[in-house]
């Protein structure tokens, strides 16, 4: 995506997997019981690419196979070798988002532009999550972030009505998208759902401080880990305190995150220690990430470095830095930019309970 650079499966609470099928997917009685949900998600798609259409984007094909697959802690790659002509192999890496090739494309003099493809992320199955899934990601050149915002909204509402659905449901949580959607800043939603000031854990330009968060943490009876990182203790309570509060009854957009959490997005400018991200949650499911992008290449590759050093200490492993986006961010315009999990998006659309349930062909598990 468009990621969430603070998603780390160390301290992520996925709903679980339900008991798998006793028959694999592919016996006949299974397909069978699974197809109605798959030609809806075929519904959904064209009802997407219609809705896109309509709004003058171009859908373009990134390619999967990338030199860096992404500059963001906690995001895994899975890593497999390209050999030349002269039969010498090098490192390569299927892409866990089109943004840097779609960034180019922007850098390159296209304006509005959309991608509904697959991509590959590691260390990721659960109820929500698959090794390989469906993105829905697009940009919009020279508007502000609110102008994806609405985008996002508008999806989820055409996935609902395409598929005759009143609510977006998983289990027992439900979701009206044709509500009005709730806004809410990040520093509002720690503060009514963790009670926890976070503005009051970094300094006025952002920078945070992980001992003041543990105190805060501490001081309204929440545990402490041992990792005290401010990042990973910002997780802790985003996951457990926040997340399921939010999308229940309408749409919830989370909004202005702190700038440290922004790996990509540029900061506000009324409020140096925010950036201009958001998230949009149904049924207390995350189910898009965007920004108003960053960029200025010099801070950009400050917090790639950065990142990778993170990644590096948690994981002993780094990724390449993507020079190419680099060179290419000066000619790219102000942009807003966001991603959606589309197999989320059909599964909340059709109340089902697994990701698995709405994906036409589900990967292998490990050595099976």
């Amino acid at each position: 995506m468009k990621s969430r650079p603070t998603a780390s499966p160390a301290h992520e609470r996925p709903l679980p997997l339900p008991n798998a099928p006793v028959s694999p997917w592919w016996t006949p009685h299974r397909h069978a019981d699974r197809r109605p949900a798959l030609l809806a998600r075929g519904r959904i798609e064209k009802a997407v690419r219609g809705y896109f259409a309509g709004h003058d984007f171009l859908m373009v094909d990134p390619p999967g196979l990338q030199r860096s697959p992404g500059n963001e802690t906690h995001l895994h790659a899975f890593a497999t070798t390209m050999i030349g002509n002269d039969g010498v192999g090098g490192m390569m890496y299927l892409h866990t988002s089109p943004e840097f090739s779609m960034k180019k494309l922007l850098a390159a003099g296209e304006e509005r532009i959309a991608s509904l493809g697959h991509v590959w992320r590691n260390r990721e199955r659960s109820a929500l999550h698959h090794p390989e899934f469906t993105m829905l990601e697009w940009y919009r050149a020279r508007q502000s972030y609110d102008a994806v915002i609405d985008d996002c909204v508008a999806l989820l509402r055409l996935a609902a009505t395409t598929v005759g659905a009143g609510q977006l449901r998983i289990r027992d949580r439900t979701c009206d998208p044709q509500a009005e959607p709730e806004r809410l800043s990040v520093f509002e939603a720690f503060s009514r759902f963790a009670g926890i000031e976070l503005g009051a854990t970094m300094d006025a330009d952002g920078v945070p401080d992980g001992e003041k968060l543990a105190a805060a943490m501490l001081a309204v009876g929440l545990a402490v880990p041992e990792d005290r990182t401010w990042s990973y203790l910002f997780s802790r309570v985003l996951v457990e305190k926040v997340e399921p509060q939010l999308g229940l009854g309408r749409i919830t957009v989370l909004d202005r995150y702190p700038a440290a959490e922004a790996a990509l997005a540029r900061r506000t400018a009324d409020d140096r220690r925010v950036a201009e991200r958001f998230e949009v949650y149904a049924c207390g499911v995350e189910l898009a990430n965007g920004f108003g992008e960053l960029t200025d290449p010099d801070e950009q590759r400050r917090r790639f470095v950065t990142e990778m050093a993170e990644k590096q200490r948690i994981y002993g492993e780094q990724y390449p830095i993507d020079e190419d986006l680099l060179a290419a961010l000066p000619l790219m315009p102000e942009t807003s930019g966001v991603a959606l999990g589309f197999d989320r998006m059909v599964m909340l659309a059709l109340g089902a309970p697994r990701i698995e349930d709405v994906i036409w062909v589900p990967v292998a598990e490990s050595g099976a």
